[in-house]
């Protein structure tokens, strides 16, 4: 029995992979399952550039708006949700560029299977509370530093999970990643290919549409409903910079020009993490306009 394609557009910030999965999905009557760790919370939408609702329409979207800013969520909430989804959905096509995520439904994974010390991640938080997240992330720099590279300073709940499982096992986290993918299904994962500094680019006119288009009054809604500046969903680009402005200590223009920077270096991390994944074909950036028909055309992976 010929296992079930699940088509993956992973990639870089900005460059273009919700694009192509909505006009490969609107070719093949295929849906797209949203790999987004910013997408999740509601009342989020300009700035983690949330499918608009006609683009919505025009193909069904899942894994949006799945918690509230104020909670927690993490990639195994997410990887729960997704996984029945894979098999329901008769052409799944995951698009997104978060990582973690894209590992946690293409490989097999039991780090969830670890149990938890409330003592341990109690004490790894007061660390990162009175010596700050960088000074946590440099503890697991040191302990584990493959984990270390795949986390950013500021993923705090990841970083003391991380260090946690260390803890209790004695082992990396990621050493509990056999690198198989899941029984029954064949990942075809592709990414759009652009030069950095067209990226960069793309990446600077993004932003300026996001504040044309209301991010500012965005923030400033959650800010009036009371979502704490500590929590997860607002260290995400343009709201922790935009909190800040509404805090007093940037201006407004230092604040947006704080959002580009932090996004280019949000996507050069993003590269350093796909291209470390051997899976990815990479389409070059002047093929976009074709990419359905490329993806299309491509044979299944290690059969070219």
């Amino acid at each position: 029995m010929n296992n079930k394609v699940i088509y993956v557009l992973a990639g870089p910030t900005a460059s273009g992979k919700s694009d192509v999965a909505l006009r490969l999905a609107e070719k093949t009557g295929g849906e797209i399952l949203c790999m987004d760790s910013m997408q999740v919370y509601r009342g989020m939408d300009i700035g983690t550039a949330k499918p608009t609702a006609e683009e919505r329409r025009r193909v069904p979207h899942h894994l949006l708006n799945l918690c509230s800013p104020e909670e927690p969520f993490s990639v195994s909430d997410w990887a729960e949700r997704c996984r029945p989804l894979l098999s329901s959905v008769r052409l799944p096509i995951l698009t997104g560029g978060t990582g973690l995520y894209l590992d946690a439904v293409s490989y097999e994974q039991d780090f969830g299977a670890v149990g938890a010390d409330a003592a341990i991640r109690a004490g790894y938080h007061a660390i990162a509370d009175s010596q700050g997240n960088a000074s946590l992330h440099e503890i697991l720099k040191g302990r584990d530093p493959a984990a270390a590279s795949r986390l950013h300073p500021n993923d705090v709940r990841r970083v003391v999970r991380a260090l946690e499982v260390l803890d209790l096992t004695g082992r990396s986290i990621t050493s509990f990643n056999d690198r198989r993918p899941p029984a029954g299904y064949e990942f075809r994962i592709f990414a759009i290919g652009w030069p950095r500094d067209l990226l960069y680019r793309r990446i600077d006119e993004r932003v300026d549409r996001m504040m044309a288009d209301g991010l500012r009054e965005e923030v400033l809604s959650l800010r009036e409903r009371g979502v704490p500046r500590d929590a997860t969903s607002i260290q995400g680009l343009g709201y922790k910079e935009l909190y800040d402005y509404f805090d007093s200590s940037v201006s407004l223009s230092e604040a947006v020009l704080s959002i580009k920077v932090r996004t280019r270096h949000y996507a050069k991390r993003q590269m350093t993490w796909f291209r470390r994944d051997t899976r990815i074909r990479w389409i070059p950036s002047e093929d976009i306009k074709n990419a359905p028909e490329i993806i299309l055309a491509s044979a299944p992976n290690g059969s070219e």
